[in-house]
């Protein structure tokens, strides 16, 4: 499967706020500590709404608390609602959904009251299945704007610090500080991008919840380079965000530098209900964010960067051509062995104290894995495989042996590996056989 299902999602309706609905850490505290999953690059967090834990994606890119997926967690109860319509990123139309105000939202010390949400009602728009772990919704910038916010991507810990000059002096000694502005709500730095050898100013949008490396919007001066391929991007509101990806030569961040970076251009068709602020040229996403220490600090327009261990791996992408989520889930009987000793009596005199026949069966929930996109002119595509071919093996592995992020990573793979799939299409099973392959 892709990097992801990159969650880029712009909030176009605009809504008068009464209310103070920032994140504010207990008074007694001065730090607090949340733990994370990172998965594809995306950074998703705990945090209970009026009382029931949900999981979040954390995002950057978003101006608005959005809450989807919500058929399993009936028992959120929410006050003052009012049916709105949505619109963003994708080819299709407006979406309806619902406002709802004085929520209370709340996670590891930190609380937000009378918490503003919007709440998407169609089902079909469920990111559960792409990622592998339940997701509830998407929180963005009330969780940035009153506090520094340390996200760590080696320690999974995301370090939310008080807002004062204490921390921001100890920031400075050890990361390096990049200017960045709050435009709607949202942050944006300037890069620079070298095209054919021509050094370009960049103006991007920080976005923690866009899982590839980075987005460029054509223009006069950036055109999609001759060598690319044709990709699904993701999903917004408004439906599913088709483009192409290449390389180019270089993009620039402050002092780090990346060489020849993997860059996504989504199609015009799928960005024409973004309202894009001035000079934007595109964004910066998990793929190259998950190789600092990074540090957002809305209130000092500031943001700090620290290279870790990851900062020189490889840019991959999914070069199989198949997108892959779950579709339900199945029994699967495994054996298990029981380890039990008999007691011996005075007949028993051969026993020995073991019983190697003692097992039994149990039943388990496995996920089932679905094929929802094929790329043209892919291996997978030149092979035969189909959307809607449902994985029985992923070479000679049981698929549900397997997570959804273990599955992608393979597809990843830096090496021209061959990927046997057996799968079952029309309640026939077929096998096929391809080999990973560089397009770029």
């Amino acid at each position: 499967m892709k990097k992801y299902i990159l969650l880029f999602f712009g909030f176009l309706a605009s809504f008068a706020l009464k209310a103070q609905d920032d994140f504010l850490m207990e008074k007694h505290k001065k730090k607090v500590v949340i733990p994370f999953k990172l998965i594809n690059n995306l950074v998703f967090i705990p945090i209970k709404v009026n009382g029931i834990e949900l999981n979040f994606l954390l995002d950057s890119g978003v101006d608005e608390t959005i809450l989807f997926s919500m058929e399993d967690k009936k028992e959120v109860s929410f006050k003052n609602i009012e049916k709105i319509k949505l619109r963003g990123l994708g080819s299709e139309e407006e979406i309806e959904g619902l406002k709802s105000t004085n929520n209370i939202l709340e996670t590891h010390g930190l609380k937000s009251a009378n918490h503003l949400v919007y709440i998407i009602l169609d089902q079909g728009f469920n990111l559960s299945s792409h990622i592998g772990i339940p997701v509830n919704g998407i929180i963005g910038y009330k969780f940035f704007k009153n506090n520094i916010v340390e996200v760590n991507y080696q320690k999974k810990r995301i370090f939310v610090h008080q807002n004062n000059e204490k921390i921001r002096i100890a920031l400075n000694k050890k990361f390096k500080a990049i200017p960045i502005t709050i435009e709607r709500s949202k942050p944006y730095l300037m890069a620079s991008a070298i095209v054919k050898n021509v050094n370009i100013p960049a103006k991007l949008l920080v976005d923690i919840g866009n899982s590839d490396s980075f987005w460029v919007f054509e223009n006069d001066k950036i055109k999609l380079p001759e060598k690319n391929f044709p990709d699904f991007l993701g999903k917004g509101f408004s439906g599913d965000i088709e483009g192409h990806r290449a390389k180019i030569d270089e993009f620039s961040l402050a002092d780090f530098d990346f060489k020849n970076p993997i860059v996504s251009f989504p199609d015009s068709s799928s960005i024409k209900n973004v309202k894009m602020v001035v000079n934007r040229i595109g964004s910066v996403g998990g793929e190259v964010l998950k190789r600092f220490t990074i540090v957002m600090d809305y209130a000092d327009k500031k943001m700090y960067l620290r290279k870790n261990s990851k900062f020189n791996e490889p840019f991959t992408y999914n070069k199989s051509g198949i997108s892959i989520q779950h579709n339900g889930l199945q029994w699967v009987q495994e054996t298990v062995h029981l380890e039990t000793v008999r007691v011996s009596t005075s007949n028993d005199e051969n026993y020995n104290g073991n019983n190697k026949n003692d097992f039994r069966y149990k039943f388990q929930l496995k996920p089932i894995y679905e094929i929802v996109n094929v790329r043209k002119k892919s291996a997978a595509e030149k092979c035969g495989l189909l959307k809607g071919d449902i994985i029985i093996s992923i070479n000679g592995n049981k698929p549900y042996k397997y997570t959804l992020q273990q599955i992608n990573n393979l597809l990843k793979s830096e090496d021209d590996i061959w990927i046997n799939l057996e799968v079952e299409r029309n309640s026939v099973l077929l096998k096929f056989r391809f080999r990973l392959e560089d397009e770029l």
